[in-house]
């Protein structure tokens, strides 16, 4: 017999836009709620928050019931339910972590059936989810009950209106107005990360719109040190040029810096030029790390460009490097277009975030590949590669959450190099 029932909905205004997710776990014999959850989780599409509504119900679930309880999970997101039950597929790769997480929440339950419902039926998590925007809109916190921002509340009410009461009941109306609290950082949509900043970490409360916790994958982007193109402002790409004696104080600099608190490392990751190597080398020494050889974290091929400065360019190629400066699927002579360099440094950030999930890794790469991490995590056009400036062996860095979007927490810092 099913014990509890999980109602569980999300929104978002814009789709993209401002989102948020609510759930309430119920009594399946008489239909009260038992439990009720809601988060603003900042920008983010319908289904996200849908999804994140129903990871939200199923942890109640298990809160509140325990391993094993026998759970029936209604939404009305049809795709999300038919995802759930196996009876569609998970296509959009934004929703693949989220479906995964829900599965293996799913998997310590024993859920007895995946049912969409109405909207009218999904009235409590539906009205959740909005508070919680509402209060994010104003700068606040959803709170109920007097529990922390973004967790989860034990009623002893029951249903609200909307909800289903017990055969020869009366619902009760619900007497738990949402209570708001301050936000202390709008702008700050990050919990704790895995090890940067670990000191900090580890007593921080949470602020902005995320729970304090969840943990981060941490990717460290470093540029490489000079070499003697990058003194001569060339176009360097494929050419293997090594650093040069500041280049390799830069790198130990950077190393100097990345083996203090706040920082820890779990593992280096490199593109397979020289002057990357020597610098991710430089850095593993110190850390006491080994170096690890990623291909598509290489720079992009120039082609003919090569070696060029950019007035020489413009004076032998004017129609290709105006086509190039346009379009992002244009590649120079010979050369590598930047879409292409996008889709393979997606796979990499997808295989590096599968691999060191929840720790901190140091990638050390080059001028477009590392523009690119950022602007895929800002959700950027293409064209923003063109707004951002990189320094030699600067430091950005990016946090990715399993449960929501990637953050860029800093960018272009060189304080290790003043």
């Amino acid at each position: 017999m099913t014990a509890y029932i999980v109602e569980a909905d999300g929104g978002s205004r814009g789709n993209p836009g401002p989102a948020g997710y609510g759930a309430v776990l119920r009594d399946a014999a008489d239909g009260r709620a038992l439990a009720e959850s809601a988060e603003a989780i900042g920008v983010a599409t319908n289904n996200v928050a849908e999804y994140r509504g129903l990871i939200a119900g199923l942890r109640l679930a298990l809160d509140v019931g325990g391993e094993g309880a026998r759970v029936a999970v209604r939404m009305d997101s049809k795709l999300v339910v038919e995802q759930m039950a196996g009876r569609w597929k998970v296509k959009h790769e934004g929703l693949r972590p989220l479906a995964l997480e829900a599965g293996k929440l799913a998997r310590r339950l024993r859920v007895t059936e995946w049912t969409w419902i109405p909207r009218a039926r999904n009235e409590h998590a539906d009205r959740l989810a909005n508070e919680a925007m509402d209060a994010a809109a104003q700068g606040l916190s959803w709170k109920s009950g007097g529990t922390p921002s973004g967790g989860a509340s034990v009623l002893d009410t029951g249903p609200p209106s909307g909800g289903t009461p017990a055969p020869g009941t009366t619902p009760r109306p619900s007497t738990r107005a949402p209570r708001l609290v301050e936000q202390t950082d709008l702008l700050d949509l990050s919990g704790p990360t895995a090890s940067v900043a670990t000191t900090q970490q580890r007593t921080a409360k949470g602020t902005g719109w995320a729970p304090p916790t969840r943990v981060a994958t941490s990717l460290v982007l470093l540029r490489h040190g000079e070499t003697p193109l990058s003194v001569e402002r060339r176009f360097s790409g494929l050419g293997d040029p090594e650093l040069t004696a500041n280049g390799l104080a830069q790198a130990a600099a950077a190393a100097d810096r990345l083996t203090r608190d706040p920082y820890k490392l779990d593992a280096v990751v490199t593109s397979p030029l020289t002057r990357a190597r020597q610098t991710a080398e430089t850095v593993a020494e110190r850390a006491g790390l080994d170096v690890e050889t990623d291909e598509d974290l290489r720079e992009t091929d120039f082609g003919a460009w090569e070696g060029h400065t950019f007035t020489e360019i413009q004076r032998r190629w004017p129609a290709e490097l105006a086509a190039w400066l346009a379009d992002p699927d244009v590649a120079p002579p010979g050369g590598e277009s930047f879409t292409a360099v996008a889709d393979r440094v997606t796979r990499a950030q997808r295989r590096l975030i599968d691999r060191y999930e929840g720790r901190t890794v140091l990638l050390v790469s080059h001028v477009t590949p590392i523009k690119t991490l950022l602007r895929l995590a800002l959700d950027a056009p293409p064209a923003a590669l063109y707004r951002m400036h990189l320094d030699l062996a600067c430091l950005s860095l990016i946090e990715h959450y399993a449960d929501g979007n990637p953050v860029v927490k800093s960018f272009n810092d060189t304080a290790h190099l003043r």
